[in-house]
C-alpha cells in the first residue's frame, strides 16, 4: 500500500502546523524551514512564517544550540565534537554551533568526562578490569570518538587503566595525521573540503 502524500497547507493553515509542531519540541530555524517545505501549498509562505516565529521568539537558534549542548553534556555526558555534529544534523549554522558549544564545554576536564562516560558505559564491570584485557581498549576508544570525545583524552584515560598501554600507541600513530571528529585538518584546525 501506497502513502498518501501529506496534504499541503495555505498560509493559515501552515502557521497553526508550525506552532503545533513547535509545542512538541524545540527546532532549529533549519530543522522547521524543512519541515514546512513538506506541507506548504506555496513555498512563498515559509519565510515569512519564520520571520514572524522568529519575531515572537519561538525560533532563536542560539537558544536552541545552548539548550542543546548543555542537554548532551549533562544529561548524556557526550563530548564536544558529538554535540557539534549532532548541531549540524539539526541545520545550526556552524557558527553558531561553535559559539553554543565553546560556551558549555569552557571550564570543563575532557579527560574526567571521558573517565565518568566509560564508568557509566561499563558499569556492569569494573572499569579497570575490563579495560585491563587488551581486545576491549579498541572497542572502548571507538565508543569514546563516537560520543564525541578528543583522541589525545581518550588515549590518555585508556592509557591509564591499560595493563599494556602501549597497545594503544597504535591507535594514537593511526590517529595522527587524520581529521578530528569536527571534520578539521589536525596540524591546521581548517575545514577540511
Amino acid at each position: 500500500m501506497a502513502e498518501r502524500a501529506p496534504k499541503r497547507l495555505d498560509a493559515a493553515a501552515l502557521r497553526e502546523y508550525a506552532l503545533r509542531v513547535l509545542s512538541g519540541r524545540a527546532y532549529s530555524v533549519g530543522e522547521l524551514r524543512q519541515k514546512l517545505a513538506g506541507r506548504a501549498a506555496h513555498a512563498a509562505d515559509i519565510a515569512p512564517l519564520i520571520a514572524r516565529l522568529k519575531e515572537a521568539g519561538y525560533l532563536d537558534d542560539q537558544k536552541y544550540a545552548e539548550s542543546f549542548s548543555n542537554s548532551r553534556l549533562e544529561n548524556q555526558g557526550f563530548g564536544k565534537m558529538r554535540v557539534l555534529r549532532e548541531l549540524r544534523q539539526r541545520r545550526v549554522a556552524p557558527s553558531v554551533a561553535e559559539r553554543a558549544a565553546a560556551a558549555t564545554y569552557r571550564g570543563t576536564d575532557e579527560a574526567q568526562l571521558v573517565e565518568d562516560f566509560l564508568r557509566r558505559k561499563f558499569r556492569a564491570t569494573p572499569l579497570a578490569a575490563y579495560l585491563a584485557e587488551p581486545r576491549h581498549l579498541a572497542s572502548a576508544y571507538r565508543k569514546l570518538r563516537l560520543a564525541g570525545f578528543g583522541a589525545s583524552a581518550s588515549l590518555g584515560v585508556l592509557k591509564r587503566f591499560a595493563r599494556e598501554p602501549e597497545l594503544l600507541d597504535s591507535l594514537e600513530e593511526m590517529e595522527d595525521g587524520l581529521p578530528d571528529a569536527s571534520g578539521r585538518d589536525p596540524s591546521s584546525g581548517e575545514p577540511l573540503e
